[in-house]
C-alpha cells in the first residue's frame, strides 16, 4: 500500500514522501496516529498545505532555540552535594539536578535535552550541553559545590 508521510519517520523518511508499506501496518499504525495518508489525489494536495504550515513552525521553533541558547551560554548553575571523604560524591550529578537548577533561575528545559558526556562524580566545574533543537546547542557551566 502507498502512504504519504505527514511526519519524519525515521524508518520510512522524510516529511511529504510517498512510500509503500504493508497494508496492515498502514491501516494499524501508521494511518491511525497521524503520521501518514492514504496515497490520494486529494491527499497530496492537503500534504502541500501541511508542510508549508510544518516549514513556518519549525522556522520559528529555530529561532527561538537560538535566543534561548544565546541567553543560555551565559548562564551557570550550582549543585550542592554531600561528599564523603577526598570529596568524592555520593552518587551522580544527574540531568534532573541540572534541570531543577534551570527551572530555579527561570529557564525550563526537559531534562531530557541536557546532555552530560561523562558522568559528574567529584566537585569541579563542568560543561554540559543542552540540545535545544536539531540545530541549536548551548553549553552551561555547572559548579558541583560541597553541601
Amino acid at each position: 500500500m502507498k502512504v504519504i508521510l505527514r511526519k519524519d519517520y525515521e524508518s520510512l523518511g522524510k516529511i511529504g514522501e510517498v512510500v509503500e508499506v504493508k497494508p496492515g501496518f498502514a491501516r494499524n499504525f501508521l494511518l491511525p496516529r497521524k503520521i501518514a495518508y492514504a496515497a490520494l489525489a486529494g491527499n497530496l494536495k492537503a500534504l502541500e498545505e501541511e508542510k508549508k504550515v510544518h516549514v513556518k513552525k519549525e522556522h520559528q521553533e529555530l529561532v527561538k532555540s537560538e535566543k534561548l541558547a544565546g541567553e543560555l551560554e551565559k548562564v551557570s548553575v550550582t549543585i550542592p552535594v554531600q561528599v564523603g571523604e577526598e570529596d568524592k560524591i555520593f552518587g551522580t550529578v544527574t540531568n534532573q539536578m541540572i534541570a531543577d537548577a534551570l527551572t530555579e533561575k527561570g529557564y525550563e528545559i526537559d531534562k531530557r535535552k541536557i546532555e552530560i558526556e561523562e558522568p559528574i562524580k567529584s566537585l569541579g566545574i563542568y560543561g554540559v550541553n543542552i540540545k535545544l533543537h536539531s540545530k541549536v546547542n548551548a553549553k552551561i557551566k555547572v559548579w558541583v559545590v560541597r553541601e
